[in-house]
């Protein structure tokens, strides 16, 4: 879905223009925008939530070189998604999956071992 799909569904549910939706739908992402930028977590209980992260100072690889070189620390934006959100596309966990994946990684350490 790009973001004019987005905007089209925004005016065919509302009884809003196409150009009203896109007002809408740009404001939105713009206060996304922006509270992300003050380091605040936007929480869109519940389909997710938008988070920073920080990424530490690394050292890495020059690909065409090979020299390292070092990458500085930085904050990125990161989107966490819910639980209605996982479960709609299927991701989401169960209880006995959980149990399930914990007897099947006991029973392979069981293997190893004969």
């Amino acid at each position: 879905m790009t973001k004019a799909d987005l905007i089209d569904a925004v005016a065919g549910e509302t009884e809003l223009s196409k150009r009203q939706a896109g007002e809408v739908v740009d404001l939105i992402l713009e206060e996304i925008k922006m509270a992300l930028q003050k380091g605040d977590r936007v929480a869109l209980t519940p389909f997710g939530s938008f988070v920073v992260r920080s990424r530490k100072a690394r050292e890495g690889r020059n690909p065409k070189t090979g020299e390292k070189i070092k990458i500085a620390a930085r904050k990125v934006p990161a989107f966490v998604a819910g639980r209605s959100l996982k479960d709609a596309v299927g991701g989401g966990r169960s209880s006995g999956t959980k149990k399930a994946a914990g007897k099947k990684s006991s029973a392979k350490k069981g293997a190893k071992r004969r």
